[in-house]
């Protein structure tokens, strides 16, 4: 089994301490997914509006997070 599936099952578990763990690492991995596919999309040229339209958050939410030196995509540079 990959090791998101492997996420994905444990995520069910009635342990809560292995269903609280594999919901913190899926959690990890969606802001990264998040942020690569940001990255993507400016690089190729979608506006701000486009990409929160996208994510079901506002164009100010969407650069707050990841515009000018502040957001994950500037840190993991």
């Amino acid at each position: 089994m990959s090791d998101t599936a492997q996420l994905a099952s444990d995520a069910g578990s009635r342990d809560p301490a292995v269903g609280l763990r594999a919901v913190r690492a899926l959690r990890t991995l969606v802001d990264r997914l998040e942020a690569l596919q940001v990255e993507n999309a400016r690089d190729q040229g979608w506006s701000w509006q486009e990409i929160a339209y996208c994510l079901e958050v506002s164009r100010q939410a969407v650069h707050k997070k990841y515009a000018g030196g502040r957001g994950l995509l500037r840190r993991e540079r």
